[in-house]
């Protein structure tokens, strides 16, 4: 080609070299100009490999999951049009699944990451919108956990045959800082009261000498800046008082719950011993009691997040959280359970989170794995009735290993006939059986719980009071699950399940 025939005068890609010394051989280089305008795909389609997870997270939004709930709660037709539910729910399940909850991190993500600008199909929503969304349609989104253990069983990644039970102290929005003593509450809320009074009988003073002539007034509150705060600052007082009065209250109420649940659970054991049964004495013993109840002056509140409770993790700190409950199945580790109490044992949780896990698989395990922690009188006589009741076998540890410590060998012969179940739990648990079962507890449920920390980044909850936390907890169980799936079956199971 002559010169006077080329298209650009400029030299070829090729031919620039990179500042600096050359190369000690001469090397030749791959042609790269950060100048040279490109030309992107014109298909978002081509943007991502075919196995993708984003791929997964869009197929299965649009094609399988059911949208209903969420689209039932548009009923107004006035108004700016609102993002399509599939595209916020596209982010969501995409962000809680990588481990981007907050709604200002996939913001960011909307315009940096490729794969959330597939999901969005180029679309920008912003923080608020997308934070808006998921407090509209919390219950909708944690309704995906549901379908999401129907999707693993119609793939034959739920049996059933063994699940593990345990708990995790997750970090609510809130911290303990921010908590009061019911002591401390008490003496606060006194001198908050005096302070109250001192100081409308102070504004009232000046009113009074304000009142007289304008010249007055202005000289009593347009000189002095101090006593022209004073209704302001008599209105701060007040709300405080108020937020006082609320936590007060709340804890009080919580100690004439407990009292009242203490009381009726013994009249009615005194009245199985008496074989008798009187509905009205049980009501009667549980009020009287309630009335009667203090609480205790440790006992505590939190004013930026009121549901959450002070408990201690499994480093020994003691942290403002919530209590995670999650039954897990052994096959794939999928989640047939998930729930969020404020009460830090794990006791009371042992029947309500196996009730619901049949609830939600339509059928029962034929093993269940549960620590120490659920360990109790009540819960022994329930596993003891949930065998032939529900043909679940229950493996219940009575007491914590030491670091290292073996299970004792059960001890030969029969079992006593006064045995108390405690003692013949813990002998079925030194059995061959009992510990070749109990012994895949961790395996099963503490992985999961491990994942959902890590790669969901799951240990802070970020919505505040019990049904935020639990919506967003069963969001995060959800997703796990649907990762589970995407490792299982991918996009084509996904398919088969639509056909």
């Amino acid at each position: 080609m002559r010169d006077g025939d080329r298209l650009f005068e400029d030299e070829p890609v090729g031919n620039k070299r990179p500042q600096g010394p050359a190369a000690a051989v001469g090397k030749k280089f791959r042609a790269f100009d950060p100048h040279q305008v490109l030309l992107l795909p014109p298909s978002l389609d081509d943007w991502l490999p075919e196995s993708h997870l984003a791929r997964f997270v869009a197929d299965l939004v649009d094609e399988v999951l059911d949208l209903g709930p969420i689209l039932a709660d548009y009923t107004e037709r006035r108004g700016c049009l609102p993002y399509d539910p599939r595209l916020m729910v596209r982010l969501l399940i995409y962000g809680y699944t990588t481990g981007l909850r907050s709604s200002r991190a996939i913001e960011r993500r909307l315009a940096d990451d490729v794969a959330f600008r597939f999901l969005a199909a180029g679309q920008a929503p912003d923080f608020r919108s997308i934070a808006r969304f998921r407090r509209r349609h919390l219950d909708a989104l944690a309704g995906l956990f549901t379908q999401s253990l129907h999707l693993a069983t119609k793939l034959g990644m739920v049996k059933m045959g063994r699940v593990a039970l345990d708990g995790t102290k997750l970090e609510a929005s809130a911290s303990k800082h921010k908590a009061m003593s019911y002591g401390r509450l008490i003496d606060k809320e006194e001198r908050i009261e005096a302070e109250i009074a001192q100081l409308e009988a102070k504004a009232q003073g000046l009113l009074a000498d304000a009142g007289a002539t304008d010249e007055a007034e202005d000289q009593t509150f347009g000189v002095d800046g101090k006593e022209a705060d004073l209704p302001a600052e008599l209105d701060r007082r007040e709300k405080r008082l108020a937020k006082l009065q609320a936590a007060r209250a709340q804890i009080e109420a919580e100690a004439a719950d407990k009292a009242r649940a203490h009381a009726e659970d013994k009249e009615r054991r005194r009245q199985e011993r008496a074989e008798t049964s009187d509905k009205q004495a049980v009501t009667d013993a549980g009020e009287q009691a309630a009335a009667k109840a203090r609480p205790k002056p440790k006992a505590q509140a939190n004013f930026t997040d009121p549901d959450s409770r002070i408990m201690k993790n499994s480093d020994g700190a003691y942290i403002q959280a919530y209590n995670a409950q999650a039954v897990v199945d052994e096959e794939h580790q999928v989640i047939t359970a998930a729930d969020v109490t404020t009460n830090a044992s794990d006791a009371l949780n042992y029947t309500s989170m196996l009730n619901q896990s049949a609830a939600n698989t339509s059928v029962h395990p034929k093993q269940a794995l549960v620590d120490a922690g659920y360990c109790s009188e009540t819960n022994l006589e329930a596993a003891r009735e949930r065998q032939p009741a529900c043909g679940t076998d229950t493996f219940m540890a009575t007491g914590r290993l030491a670091h290292d410590e073996r299970v004792p060998p059960a001890p030969r012969g029969r079992i006593p006939k006064d045995a108390a179940l405690k003692e013949r739990m813990a002998r079925k648990l030194r059995t061959k059986p009992g510990k070749a079962a109990y012994s895949r507890r961790k395996a099963i449920v503490e992985p999961v719980f491990g994942q959902i920390m890590t790669c969901q980044n799951g240990r802070q909850l970020l919505l505040r009071g019990e049904d935020g936390a639990r919506g967003e907890w069963r969001l995060l169980a959800a997703c796990h699950n649907l990762r589970k799936i995407h490792r299982h079956a991918g996009s084509a199971g996904l398919a088969a399940l639509a056909d």
